[in-house]
C-alpha cells in the first residue's frame, strides 16, 4: 500500500460466497492510515465474526434477508454502521435519545434533521433514501425471532448450503468456495446445468461456461436440496442427509453476543408481537388521524386498492436478476408505466432505476453531464440554481462534480430573470444546466418559466426540473411543455406511493429524445441506451415492487381523474389561503393573488409580538390532533402548507379552525393575558400525564391545554412525549434506551 490510498472496500462474504480472514490485511492497512469499509450480510453475521471485531471502520449492507420480499429488485433497506469517530459524518438520518419537558426519555432525529437546507451543497443526507418502512419490517423480523431465532435461521441456511457442497463433492465436482455462509461456486457445464435446472423451475447464477453459483435461504427445504443435487447428478435423489457446519469449525466463527436489548428478547409469541407493534403505532400521528399538511411533501391518500398487489407472491417473490422471460408480467407493467409517465411529463422516455428523488436528481445531472461530454463539451460543469431551490438540488449538483452558481429571486419569490440571464451569458462557455422547481418552492407558478428555459438553451445549457411539485402539473401542463430536458418524479408524492416514515420512495427520471441514449444502464440486466451512464441503483428498475402502486393509481384514475386530482389540490390550497388570510398572510402569490398547490404562511411577527416561533406553532398543533406543516422552509419564520387533493372540505375546515384558534392564542399572549414564557403554546404539546397530574400550576386551565376546540374531544390524539430538548439530543447520539440517569450523567460531563 502507498500513500495514494485512503480507504479499502471489502466484501465479507464476497460475491462467490467466500468469507475471507481480513485481519492481517486490516492491520497492514491501519499501519498506513487506510480506512476500511466492509460490505456484509446481516444474516451471515449471526454466525461469522463481525467486521467491527477485526478492525473495519464502517460496515454497510442490505437488510432484505430479515423478512423483506425481493420484489423484483426492491425495496430493501440498507444499513450503515461506523465507529464512534464518524458518527457526526454519517449520511442520512440518525435517531438519538433526548429528554422532554417532563424529564421523560424521548427519541428524535438528530443532527441532520435540517442539514440539507443549511449545508446545501455540502449536505450528505441526499446521497441516500431513508427506507424507513422497510427498515421497520426488518427490525420487527429481528424483534420477533430474537437472537436465538436469528441464529437458528442462519444455522439452517448455512448447514443446508454445507450439505449441498458436501454432496456435490461426493459427485466428484469441485466446489471452489472454502469458507462460506450461504453461497458456493461449483465447477460444472453451465449450459447443461441451466437446462436441467430450469426444467425444475430453479435458477442458479451462471458465472461463466464452467462455473455455477448456488445460494440458499431459509425457505429451502429437504425437497429443494434433493432437487439441486439431482440436477448435478443427472438423476433424481430423495435421501435424508446428515447436516454439517463449516463456520463453527473455523477461526471466523462468531463468539460475541448480539441483539441483547430487551426489545429483542420479549415478544416471541404472535399476540405479544401484535400488541407491541400496535403500541408503537399508537404513538404515530398519521393520515388515519388527520390531514398532514407538510408543504412540498404531498402527503396524499395511499389507497388500499393501489397497495393490494404488493402482498401477492407473484410480484413479491421474484429475484431482480431472473431471466427476462420469467418476469414478463413485471416487464409489461414497467413498460406501460414508462409510457404513461412519459406522456404525463411530455418526455420521450423514463428510467425507473433511481430509488429516491435525490437519487433521481443525481442520475438526471449525470445524464446531462454525459450528453455534454458526448458533444465534446467536457468543460460544461456550471449549474445555475435559484436561491429558492430544494436543499437537495445544490447537494446533488456538488455530487455530480458541478460548479454551483446561485440565482437570485425577486420580492415575489420568482426567479430574477435578469440575474439568470446575466449569469447564463457570463458562463455561456461552461454552462451545464439550470435546476428549477415548477411550480416554485415558494408555492407559485413561475410565470416566466418558458423565457427562463429558453435563456438556458440559448446559452448551451440544459434544464433540469425538480419534480417535487408535479402534483400541481399533472394533466394541466408538463415539464416537456415548459422546456425542461430532464425531470425526476417523486412517486412517493404525486403518484401515491406511501412515504412510510421516509421510504420506500422512487425517483424515476424522464428525458427528452436526445438524452434517451444516456439513461442509466445496469451490469446484469441490459437496459438503457448505447451511451448509458453507469447504474445509480443496485437493481435495474429500482424498487420495482412499489411501482405497482403508481401503476394502479394512474390506471384507476385515468386521464380525466389525474387532471381532476391536480385541479382539486390547487383548489384546496387556495381555499385554505382564503380561510386564513386574515390570520396568517401568504408570503407569495401570483398577479391574481392565487397560489399553486401549496402556500407559505408568514409568521415572522409572532416572535416580536408574543415570543412565539413557528416551531412553537408546530408543537401546539399536536394538541389539536394535527401534524405540523413544513417549518421554516424555504423561508425562515414561515409555515409551508400543502393540503393535497385527498382532503374533504370538512377536514380543511378543521385544520383552518385549529390554525385560527392558535392565532387567537398568540394574540392572547401579545395582549398580555398570558406570560410570554409560560403559556399554552410554549408548553405544548401537552401529554395525558401532564393533564391528569394533581400538580397543575399553569395559568390556563386543563381543558384549554388538551381540548382547545370541541371536536378535539371526539378524536383526541395524545402526544407520547412533551416538548423535546433538541440541544440535549444532538449531544447524545445513542440508539439504546438506557436509564435516563445515564444521559443526565453524560450531559453533566459535556
Amino acid at each position: 500500500m502507498t500513500i495514494h490510498f485512503f480507504g479499502a472496500l471489502i466484501q465479507y462474504p464476497d460475491i462467490n460466497g467466500e468469507a475471507n480472514d481480513f485481519k492481517s490485511f486490516v492491520e497492514k492497512a491501519k499501519s498506513k492510515e487506510v480506512q476500511i469499509c466492509a460490505a456484509s450480510d446481516l444474516m451471515a453475521l449471526a454466525l461469522l465474526t463481525p467486521p467491527g471485531e477485526w478492525g473495519a471502520d464502517c460496515v454497510v449492507g442490505n437488510s432484505q434477508r430479515f423478512g423483506v420480499p425481493l420484489g423484483y429488485g426492491g425495496p430493501h433497506a440498507a444499513f450503515f454502521c461506523c465507529k464512534e469517530d464518524y458518527k457526526r459524518l454519517i449520511p442520512g438520518r440518525i435517531i438519538g435519545v433526548s429528554v422532554d419537558a417532563e424529564g421523560n426519555t424521548a427519541l428524535r432525529m438528530a443532527l441532520q434533521t435540517r442539514e440539507q437546507h443549511i449545508k446545501r451543497e455540502k449536505a450528505t443526507s441526499n446521497i441516500c433514501t431513508a427506507q424507513a418502512l422497510l427498515a421497520i419490517m426488518a427490525s420487527m423480523y429481528a424483534v420477533y425471532h430474537g437472537p436465538d431465532g436469528i441464529k437458528a435461521i442462519a444455522t439452517q441456511i448455512h448447514e443446508n448450503t454445507a450439505t449441498v457442497a458436501e454432496e456435490l463433492k461426493k459427485l466428484g465436482l469441485k466446489v471452489t468456495t472454502n469458507l462460506f455462509f450461504d453461497t458456493i461456486v461449483v465447477e460444472a457445464d453451465a449450459a447443461k446445468i441451466k437446462k436441467a435446472a430450469e426444467a425444475k423451475e430453479i435458477n442458479f447464477r451462471y458465472i461463466d461456461a464452467n462455473h455455477v453459483g448456488i445460494s440458499l435461504d431459509q425457505t429451502a427445504e429437504e425437497e429443494d436440496i434433493n432437487d439441486i443435487i439431482s440436477i448435478f447428478a443427472n438423476k433424481q435423489t430423495n435421501e435424508k442427509r446428515k447436516t454439517t457446519n463449516v463456520i463453527s469449525k473455523s477461526a471466523l466463527s462468531r463468539k460475541s453476543p448480539y441483539l441483547q436489548h430487551p426489545t429483542f428478547n420479549s415478544y416471541h409469541s404472535e399476540s405479544e408481537m401484535m400488541r407491541y407493534i400496535k403500541r408503537l403505532e399508537n404513538k404515530d400521528l398519521s393520515l388515519v388521524h388527520s390531514m398532514i399538511s407538510l408543504g412540498s411533501c404531498t402527503m396524499k391518500l395511499n389507497a388500499a386498492s393501489e397497495l393490494l398487489a404488493l402482498t401477492w407472491p407473484e410480484f413479491a417473490h421474484i429475484h431482480p436478476f431472473v431471466p427476462m422471460e420469467q418476469a414478463q408480467g413485471y416487464q409489461e407493467i414497467i413498460e406501460t408505466l414508462n409510457k404513461d409517465l412519459s406522456e404525463i411529463t411530455g418526455f420521450a422516455r423514463m428510467s425507473m432505476q433511481p430509488n429516491s428523488g435525490a437519487q433521481g436528481e443525481y442520475a438526471g445531472l449525470m445524464v446531462i453531464r454525459a450528453y455534454h461530454i458526448a458533444q465534446g463539451h467536457t468543460n460544461r460543469n456550471v449549474a445555475l440554481i435559484p436561491s429558492s431551490a430544494h436543499g437537495t438540488n445544490p447537494a446533488s449538483a456538488a455530487m455530480a462534480g458541478m460548479h454551483i452558481i446561485i440565482v437570485k429571486c425577486d420580492e415575489k419569490g420568482n426567479i430574477d430573470v435578469a440575474d439568470l440571464k446575466t449569469k447564463a451569458e457570463a458562463n455561456k462557455e461552461n454552462l451545464s444546466c439550470l435546476m428549477v422547481t415548477y411550480p416554485s418552492t415558494h408555492g407559485v407558478y413561475e410565470e416566466a418559466i418558458k423565457d427562463i428555459t429558453q435563456i438556458i438553451h440559448d446559452n448551451g445549457g440544459l434544464v433540469y426540473m425538480d419534480g417535487a411539485n408535479m402534483n400541481a402539473q399533472v394533466g394541466l401542463t408538463s415539464p416537456g411543455n415548459i422546456g425542461a430536458d430532464v425531470c425526476h418524479l417523486n412517486l412517493h408524492k404525486t403518484f401515491a406511493i406511501p412515504h412510510g416514515g421516509g421510504g420506500p420512495g422512487m425517483g424515476p427520471i424522464g428525458v427528452v429524445e436526445k438524452l434517451v441514449p444516456f439513461l442509466p444502464s445496469h451490469p446484469v440486466i441490459k437496459i438503457g441506451g448505447d451511451k448509458s451512464i453507469s447504474a445509480v441503483s443496485a437493481a435495474p428498475y429500482g424498487s420495482s415492487l412499489i411501482l405497482l402502486i403508481s401503476y394502479g393509481y394512474i390506471k384507476m384514475l385515468g386521464v380525466d381523474g389525474v387532471a381532476e386530482a391536480t385541479k382539486t389540490a390547487i383548489l384546496n390550497a387556495n381555499y385554505i389561503k382564503e380561510m386564513l388570510k386574515d390570520h396568517y398572510p401568504t408570503l407569495y402569490t401570483n398577479k391574481n393573488g392565487r397560489c399553486a398547490h401549496e402556500m407559505i404562511l408568514d409568521c415572522h411577527t409572532f416572535k416580536r409580538d408574543a415570543n412565539v416561533e413557528v416551531g412553537d406553532i408546530a408543537k401546539r398543533l399536536m394538541d389539536y390532533g394535527f401534524h405540523a406543516p413544513t417549518v421554516s422552509f424555504p423561508v425562515h419564520d414561515t409555515l409551508m402548507v400543502e393540503p393535497t387533493e385527498s382532503e374533504s372540505k370538512a377536514e380543511l375546515d378543521r385544520f383552518c379552525d385549529a390554525m385560527i384558534s392558535i392565532r387567537h392564542e398568540i394574540d392572547e399572549i401579545a395582549d398580555g393575558k398570558f406570560d410570554k414564557a409560560d403559556n399554552v403554546i410554549k408548553n405544548a404539546p401537552h401529554t395525558i400525564k401532564s393533564v391528569v397530574s394533581t400538580d397543575w400550576k399553569r395559568a390556563y386551565h386543563r381543558e384549554k391545554a388538551a381540548f382547545p376546540l370541541k371536536w378535539v374531544k371526539a378524536n383526541k390524539f395524545w402526544p407520547s412525549v412533551a416538548r423535546v430538548d433538541n440541544a440535549f439530543g444532538d449531544r447524545n447520539l445513542v440508539c439504546s434506551c438506557a436509564p435516563i440517569e445515564a444521559y443526565m450523567e453524560e450531559e453533566a460531563t459535556v
